[in-house]
């Protein structure tokens, strides 16, 4: 049997798993780098089982298709929308997902929002070019959090806010007064949302309704002293729109973990913007989560070899 581990950037799959628990007839290879579509056909077509970090590596029906030796498909979160599930459900290949830490992206959100406001990366570079205290950091206490998304991750956020001393208001397309009133957050209107936060903060599901939902219009509304975070989807928000704002002073910064294309390109305009604390897309990256992500992951191909495939995907 031989499975492939893809886009294990940070090379640990193989210690946060215990791999040899899947016998000796099983031959696994870690793969740290990405794939270019077009390699991809040729590359996974020798494996019968395939682990996918969430999101990385697309598998749309064309190239499932074109992998006749798949049996069976794991991804690590329970849901991958790069994944064809139906096309995966006609070609008789389960798709087994695992569990995972569904709050660990608003810790990274909030030491985003900490780090804007006290000048981390900014007073890291100061010392260490002989600058001492040039500029003064913010306090949260009595500024607004502006939250698009009132789901588990805004709620989190929600709750960080609070002990802050932070005002909280929240908007998204069917959020109502009564789901904000148990977390003691205002519901407003979108243009409100922008118009009042000193920091909005993303935590919607990226659809086709939800592309560029931060835009030229939000941006402008925003104050100028205000900041942007998103650690949600990169297609969120506009970031050509994005970087025009930075460069022209129109909003006083922010924080990114996630980027139209990642890995980011190092020719990506983003790169180029003043006050942008970069991330690469490690919202959801701990040891702790990938241990949960790969143990399950051997649980899920032990369980499929003994016919009782588990956390199988549905859509």
């Amino acid at each position: 049997m031989k499975i492939a581990v893809l886009d294990d950037y940070q090379a640990v799959a193989r210690q946060c798993g215990d791999w040899a628990a899947l016998g000796p007839d099983a031959s696994v290879d870690f793969i740290t780098r990405p794939i270019p579509a077009d390699e991809l056909p040729l590359r996974l077509k020798p494996y019968d089982v395939i682990v996918a970090m969430r999101e990385r590596t697309p598998f749309p029906g064309a190239l499932l298709r074109q992998l006749p030796n798949l049996r069976l498909l794991v991804t690590t979160g329970s849901r991958n929308r790069a994944i064809d599930v139906p096309a995966c459900r006609e070609l008789g290949i389960p798709v087994c997902g695992t569990r995972s830490d569904p709050l660990l992206a608003a810790e990274l959100a909030w030491a985003l929002v900490m780090a804007l406001y006290k000048r981390v990366a900014g007073n890291d570079a100061d010392v260490r070019a002989g600058r001492w205290q040039p500029v003064i950091g913010q306090s949260l206490k009595g500024t607004t959090l502006g939250l698009l998304g009132l789901g588990k991750l805004g709620q989190r956020m929600a709750q960080f806010g609070k002990l802050f001393g932070m005002e909280v208001i929240a908007w998204s397309p069917n959020l109502t007064p009564e789901r904000c009133e148990p977390f003691d957050v205002e519901c407003v209107g979108k243009r409100q949302l922008f118009e009042r936060a000193d920091v909005v903060s993303i935590h919607m599901v990226l659809s086709a309704g939800t592309r560029h939902l931060v835009g030229r219009d939000e941006l402008g509304w925003m104050k100028k002293t205000a900041y942007l975070v998103n650690t949600s989807r990169g297609p969120l928000v506009d970031e050509q729109a994005l970087c025009e704002a930075l460069h022209d002073g129109r909003i006083a910064g922010a924080a990114l973990d996630v980027f139209d294309q990642e890995p980011l390109p190092a020719d990506a305009e983003i790169l180029k913007a003043p006050n942008v604390l970069l991330s690469p897309h490690v919202g959801y990256v701990s040891w702790q989560n990938y241990q949960t992500y790969y143990g399950d992951a051997i649980e899920d191909i032990r369980q499929w070899l003994a016919g009782e495939p588990l956390r199988v995907l549905e859509a």
